[in-house]
């Protein structure tokens, strides 16, 4: 049986303290200010849980180091937690349950396997019940108990182990208490751990008993507390996940959802005579994250003081600096809940969490996690682990991990409080430099001419293949976006220039991402602060391809083209004007202004031919059959498509392997399309097929949504409803994950109208 092991009481600690600065009791009584007779209960353990203030008086008195200082301070407070607990004739009776408790029906529903009758081995004995701090584990499970009490004739008992103390429950100190409570007298209780446990699973096993065991500290702990078998059941809670117990039933415990939230909000606030209306009640429940322990600290505030207006707390709450501050009623603090899982963590661990606030996205990975760390990634991997152990992290899909929002605040707290501000600057710099390195180097995967990256072993390990590239860059947006927005307001234009430059191609790939603005805006900024007109072109170039795509704003385009031809002349950059007059082109033809649009796609195909950069010849070709499809001369664009894919599949055209490859689907896409205006449905169906495929392996939602909806309708025309509801289907999936919420309604309504 292994035990944990004990650590000095408060008494103790205070006596070896006492007798290692040489002073009597009445010494150290004058010295702090303290009664003798208060020090003579604290040494005896009479007192074993004074006031922090008390405490803090004795420490200074003791001159103790900051080490032993918070070490007897703890000590303190976990005699008031256990005083707080102690029941009367030791019978381990259920705490009350709140008469507010809301929500959680899936939660209470989940009990079911816990009150099953008989002894079927189906029947899960043990639930498990984890979390972070503040979701109301106890709460659900002190309610559980309350509400399950009529199936349990034989006893509900409760028992806290103190799991986020500095000194746990031992185990035989655990036992005792519940075999008294099951009827053993005292001196029938064994002295011996091991005894103790085996008659404690044979009274368990007779009997309808259900034994909830709040904050457990680990499995070693817990295990001897358990039902072996029988007719007794258990409900544990830790903010540890404990994967290592077997043979339980386990219950993740999540966040209110918002409705919730709101409700329990209410409900705690439904005797406070002023009217605050639902809007607030909803934005007060939205900044407490779904947190029940923050709701119900706003709660008791808002009750407590009937004068106090609910929107101007919503106000402070909604200052990031102060909403910590705010979360606190009484001796109820969010801040001392997440400080006690913070007090568990290994000094490296705590690092790590703290440095995670730097981080500007909403999430991040493990080689994040290795660099603001200063670790290896194996390190972090283990870091990590403990921090989601204890509930601080959330862990999500493809190895992603995430802060709540209050914890997050929690950890800027800690940062600004433990870490000097030139450590946190350079680890800022550290980081922001970092990302942008990283997303420089991946952007340049997908430019034409450029080859393998130049990066440490480490850090190429993310970034080996443009896959890789292209995942790090979606999965990390957030992050290298912030790090983008914060090297340019410190001025550092030639590193923001740099990388959004290095995003170019890699934007078309991802058409559809609504930050493409703002990155080559900033870009454009950086060119024009360094006062170089034709790198001001390209970005502004850019901003017009972003207006055309995912902005659908094509007036808009066309000024910044403009703006960018003048700039391009009056550098002599031939590429950023040929660039220009394509992107013009684009919108004109967009704004109906054919004939200008054709004028202008012929001069930039012309200009790009002249200079040998034929991946931007395409292009134009490419425009300039839609500008004649636009026209309805359908003949004459699908020859020019025609033209455009043999090029794109000729040996020695001089496009780029890497630009033909994505430039095909479209090509073929648009072939089909022609097709289809032609009357040639069959041919049409066959191509624009193909070409849906290829865009499904190049990543391409736009087009393939596009095309999927033109399928659709060709095979809707064809007499084919089955498959024509099918690809409307799939359109709808598609226009819906890259954020089009009309046209995916209009493909489902129109899903519908086949199937």
């Amino acid at each position: 049986m292994l035990l944990i092991a004990a650590s000095p009481s408060f008494a103790e600690l205070l006596r070896r303290h006492r007798h290692a600065a040489r002073l009597t009791l009445e010494q150290l009584a004058e010295a702090s200010g303290v009664s003798a007779r208060t020090l003579s209960d604290m040494e005896r353990g009479r007192s074993k849980g004074p006031q922090h203030r008390t405490v803090a008086a004795l420490a200074d008195a003791l001159a103790l180091e900051e080490r032993d200082r918070r070490r007897l301070i703890e000590l303190a407070r976990d005699g008031r937690l256990r005083d707080h607990w102690t029941r009367p004739t030791g019978l381990c009776e259920l705490p009350r349950t709140m008469d507010d408790f809301t929500g959680r029906a899936a939660e209470m529903a989940w009990t079911g396997d816990l009150v099953g009758d008989g002894d079927s081995a189906a029947v899960a004995r043990v639930g498990l019940i984890t979390g972070p701090a503040g979701l109301g584990k106890t709460t659900l499970a002190i309610h559980v108990g309350h509400t399950l009490r009529p199936l349990f004739p034989d006893g509900v008992f409760f028992l806290d182990l103190f799991g986020m103390s500095s000194r746990p429950l031992p185990v035989d100190q655990a036992l005792a208490p519940l075999l008294r409570a099951l009827g053993v007298p005292d001196q029938q209780v064994p002295t011996d751990t091991s005894e103790c446990a085996s008659l404690y699973r044979s009274l368990l096993q007779d009997r309808r008993v259900l034994v909830v065991l709040d904050n457990a500290a680990s499995e070693e702990q817990v295990r001897p507390l358990l039902p072996g078998g029988g007719l007794g059941r258990a409900l544990v809670t830790s903010r540890r996940l404990l994967a290592g117990l077997e043979g339980v039933r386990r219950l993740n415990l999540g966040p209110l959802p918002l409705p919730d939230a709101t409700l329990l909000l209410a409900e705690i606030m439904r005797d406070r005579e002023a009217s605050d209306g639902e809007p607030v009640l909803t934005q007060l429940a939205r900044l407490c994250g779904g947190l029940p322990l923050a709701v119900r600290i706003i709660g008791n505030r808002l009750v407590s003081r009937p004068a106090w207006s609910a929107a101007e707390l919503a106000a402070r709450l909604a200052d990031d600096e102060r909403r910590l501050d705010q979360l606190k009623a009484g001796d109820l603090k969010i801040a001392n809940a997440f400080r006690m899982s913070y007090e568990q963590l290994a000094p490296s661990a705590r690092k790590v969490f703290r440095r995670l606030a730097l981080v500007p996205g909403r999430d991040f990975d493990t080689a994040i996690a290795a660099v603001v760390g200063e670790i290896p990634v194996e390190d972090a991997w283990d870091v990590l682990d403990e921090l989601i152990d204890l509930g601080l992290l959330q862990d999500g899909a493809s190895g992603r991990y995430r802060f709540h929002d209050l914890v997050r605040l929690f950890a800027r707290e800690r940062l600004n409080a433990e870490d000097p501000a030139a450590e946190r600057d350079a680890m800022s710099e550290a980081l922001t430099s970092w990302l942008l390195r990283m997303a420089t180097t991946a952007g340049r995967w997908f430019e034409p001419a450029y080859g393998r990256p130049d990066l440490p072993d480490a850090e190429l390990a993310d970034l080996s293949s443009p896959d890789d590239a292209d995942q790090w860059l979606r999965a990390n947006v957030d992050n290298w976006l912030g790090a983008l927005r914060t090297t340019a307001r410190s001025g550092r234009h030639s590193t923001v220039l740099d990388c959004a430059e290095s995003l170019y191609w890699f934007s078309d790939r991802w058409m559809h991402a609504p930050h493409w603005h703002e990155v080559f805006t900033l870009g454009a900024g950086a060119a024009a602060a360094m006062g170089d007109p034709a790198r001001q072109a390209g970005q502004l170039n850019s901003l017009a391809w972003a207006h055309l795509l995912s902005r659908d704003d094509p007036e808009a385009a066309l000024r910044y083209a403009t703006e960018a031809m003048d700039l391009a002349t009056r550098s002599g950059s031939t590429a950023h004007l040929a660039s220009a007059h394509h992107h013009a082109g684009g919108a004109l033809r967009r704004l109906g202004q054919l004939d200008e649009a054709v004028a202008s796609e012929t001069l930039a195909a012309e200009m790009f031919k002249a200079i040998g950069d034929m991946d931007a010849y395409c292009q134009c070709l490419g425009a300039l059959a839609t500008c004649q499809r636009d026209a309805g001369h359908h003949s004459e664009a699908l020859e020019r498509y025609l033209d455009l894919w043999t090029l794109l599949n000729a040996a020695g055209s001089g496009v780029t392997p890497s630009v033909a490859a994505f430039t095909r689907p479209i090509a073929l896409a648009r072939v089909g399309e022609c097709l289809g205006l032609l009357g040639r449905r069959a041919e049409a169906i066959a191509e624009l097929s193909e070409a849906i495929s290829l865009m499904e392996q190049a990543r391409l939602p736009v087009p393939q949504a596009r095309s999927l909806e033109t399928l659709a309708s060709l095979l809707a025309d064809e007499g084919r409803q089955d498959e024509s509801g099918r690809a409307y289907v799939r359109a709808a999936e598609v226009y819906e994950a890259v954020g089009d919420a009309d046209a995916s309604r209009r493909c489902r309504d129109l899903a519908s109208t086949a199937l």
